[in-house]
């Protein structure tokens, strides 16, 4: 069984993982305004994708804020 350190750990990469998700985000985002600027309309496609990716993100972000939690005896 994994220890406080190993959860600390985890946890720590798994905050990394949502950062780098957020950078995806971010660019997909960015991608859809400019394909929106010069189309007249965003392309759907990556909006789909940046919801995903979205999604994603909160599930991981998530996931490092449960293993930071005390455990409960």
């Amino acid at each position: 069984m994994p220890g406080s350190d190993d959860l600390e750990v985890i946890s720590g990469r798994l905050e990394a993982i949502a950062e780098e998700l957020d950078d995806l985000v971010t660019d997909r985002l960015r991608q859809a305004v400019r394909s929106g600027a010069e189309e007249g309309e965003p392309d759907t496609e990556l909006i789909e994708e940046e919801r995903r990716i979205s999604r994603a993100r909160r599930a991981v972000a998530k996931a490092a804020d449960i293993l930071r939690q005390p455990e409960l005896d």
